[in-house]
């Protein structure tokens, strides 16, 4: 390979990593402005989920309903992955 494949080939992957980085800055930025909403889910998880757990359990909700928010796992997740990366927040702290 030649000297101008070559710089054209790392300026496609330097263009590649920098777009990515771009867009994680983007996705941290839109986190931060969804602190109030993650607070909410935290508050959420504290405090009357798992009432709305074991209604579902008990089959007392629509069986059409949208339920994610319910799966043992999810919230919780969402929840630590958020704490991780608004690391340093108001709300993380």
């Amino acid at each position: 390979m030649d000297r101008i494949e070559r710089i054209k080939m790392m300026e496609e992957k330097m263009d590649k990593v920098a777009l990515a980085l771009s867009d994680i800055h983007e996705a941290e930025a839109r986190l931060f402005e969804l602190l109030p909403e993650i607070g909410s889910l935290d508050e959420y998880s504290r405090t009357l989920w798992l009432s709305d757990f074991e209604a579902d359990e008990r089959g007392e909700l629509p069986s059409d309903l949208k339920r994610g928010i319910l799966s043992e796992d999810m919230l919780y997740n969402v929840l630590e992955e958020a704490r991780y990366r608004t690391e340093g927040s108001e709300w993380a702290d």
